[in-house]
């Protein structure tokens, strides 16, 4: 199942608020058309999750909806937040740390 750190929990509960979704809304992740390179991952803000979606939440609120495919996708995943380096946050998927331990 796709983690998240606390960061990136509280830049969706930052970003939704931000939209006037933070009672029902989320981060939403789709896979788009797969091309030849690979799946490619559309990131957006959604009002509530759509049928079918796994959703994922925090004990601050923060919740994120992934479309099957997507879900598969990051299932060993990490939702983590960093800054470029003009000071903008993104969000990053990286690979979970290998071991029991908590992320």
């Amino acid at each position: 199942m796709l983690a998240m750190t606390d960061a990136a929990a509280d830049a969706i509960t930052a970003l939704t608020a931000q939209e006037g979704k933070q009672e029902t809304g989320g981060l939403r992740f789709a896979v788009q058309a797969q091309q030849e390179t690979g799946a490619q991952l559309a990131l957006s803000v959604a009002d509530q999750p759509e049928a079918g979606d796994q959703v994922l939440g925090t004990e601050g609120g923060a919740r994120v909806f992934l479309e099957p495919q997507a879900a598969q996708f990051l299932d060993d995943k990490v939702l983590d937040v960093q800054q470029d380096d003009s000071g903008q946050l993104n969000f990053a998927v990286m690979p979970q740390p290998s071991g029991n331990g908590p992320v």
